[in-house]
């Protein structure tokens, strides 16, 4: 019964994840990456989020949440921000704050290249 118990928090501690984890996930379910970007980095007239202050982005998704607004533009934050639970807020905001990139080995060897006419 023991040994049981054992390698059932075993298994439940190594599955769990980080507040930091689990607000990237939530980041991409939600879509935020289609204005904000996969990195935060902001696109177009959409702010960058990165690495914000934690403070300022909780309070800034709770008014969205509270349906307040100080631009006309901040109003289609709304639909997003309407449902999230403070602990989503804290998860997303996490996330942000903390925010850093992945450096990802080269994915493929761009440096072949061709000899001659092609083969033709």
């Amino acid at each position: 019964m023991r040994f049981l118990l054992l390698s059932f928090l075993l298994a439940s501690f190594l599955k769990a994840q980080t507040p930091y984890q689990l607000g990237k996930e939530l980041y991409m379910q939600k879509g935020c990456y289609s204005c904000h970007g996969t990195k935060a980095e902001g696109m177009h007239r959409y702010p960058r989020l990165s690495n914000r202050a934690k403070g300022f982005l909780s309070y800034k998704l709770e008014q969205f949440r509270d349906k307040k607004t100080s631009t006309q533009q901040q109003e289609m934050m709304i639909p997003f921000a309407l449902h999230l639970s403070d602990e989503d807020i804290d998860r997303l905001t996490t996330f942000l704050y903390e925010f850093k990139e992945d450096n990802l080995e080269e994915q493929y060897d761009d440096s072949f290249r061709t000899q001659g006419d092609g083969g033709s």
